[in-house]
């Protein structure tokens, strides 16, 4: 148990890492997931198949994946636009939204009543990144593309989800990651005339951290995701990717010291977001409780 903690908490310490990356690497937003998405589905793709746990699924099933996967890259190109506009605490904590998008999205898609509670506290985190906004307007931009990264990181699990009830979690990472590279590479010609850039490659810094992110906050996150899984519930490792927000922006006072750069106005919203993720949390072990009894 003790080694599935320390592995689960290793996962969300690299996935709070990203933010770090994004504002690292020199890449424009598209560019950057790009790479990452080419270097982790290779890398996937040769780990999958050495180990033999990878699928075989019908065309029309890889098919449905890979287009989620669309939408997964879509998340982080908005998510790493979110960081270049703004700074990593922004894209961050514009994460927390999630929780309003997921609270309407889930019982819209599964055609189930809303939840009230998951609704509520949803709203309290939009509020939080209102004050943010309210409070700070040189970073609008960064707050709007953040705002549609946590929509669409709302949405891609949500239709996963009924994948995953028919296909390994391996298969699907595998799928969705070279979706997302197959069909953001279709539309990158037309991004690029968007938003030129003087030069493709990455330079060898950049390529370097490149490969930390692919590898490292990618792929091995996933594996000890899965690793921890075995031996805790979804429900604590769901609960705890709740402080990769949190994790990524100490990170960022840390390393890029963004505390200097923030004012009252971030620290006001970030702690009604972070009481809304532990009054979140409190409700959901208690929910928990009852359900097991």
């Amino acid at each position: 148990m003790k080694k599935a903690f320390l592995q689960l908490h290793i996962a969300v310490l690299l996935a709070g890492f990203t933010g770090i990356l994004g504002e690292l690497i020199t890449l424009n937003e598209g560019l950057l997931v790009w790479y990452r998405l080419m270097i982790a589905a290779v890398t996937l793709w040769v780990l999958m198949w050495a180990t033999g746990r990878l699928q075989r699924l019908p065309v029309k099933e890889a098919l449905k994946i890979s287009g989620i996967g669309f939408l997964s890259a879509l998340h982080w190109v908005f998510f790493y636009a979110s960081i270049k506009y703004g700074n990593v605490s922004i894209g961050l904590v514009c994460l927390s939204a999630v929780g309003f998008f997921s609270a309407i999205l889930e019982p819209l898609l599964n055609r189930v009543p809303i939840k009230r509670t998951e609704l509520v506290l949803g709203l309290c985190s939009v509020f939080g990144i209102y004050l943010i906004f309210h409070f700070d307007a040189q970073y609008k931009l960064g707050i709007i593309l953040g705002f549609i990264s946590s929509f669409f990181a709302a949405l891609f699990p949500i239709l996963l989800k009924f994948s995953m009830k028919r296909t390994n979690m391996q298969t699907v990472l595998t799928w969705q990651m070279t979706g997302g590279f197959i069909t953001l590479s279709l539309v990158m010609p037309l991004y690029l005339h968007l938003f030129p850039v003087a030069t493709l490659l990455p330079s060898l810094p950049d390529f370097l951290w490149l490969l930390v992110l692919a590898w490292l906050c990618s792929v091995v996150a996933f594996q000890f995701s899965m690793s921890a899984l075995k031996k805790l519930s979804a429900f604590t490792v769901s609960l705890s990717y709740n402080l990769e927000p949190l994790y990524g922006i100490l990170m960022a006072f840390i390393i890029l010291k963004e505390n200097k750069s923030l004012n009252n106005g971030f620290y006001l919203g970030f702690t009604i977001i972070s009481l809304t993720l532990i009054l979140h949390a409190v409700i959901l072990k208690r929910s928990r409780r009852k359900d097991l009894v």
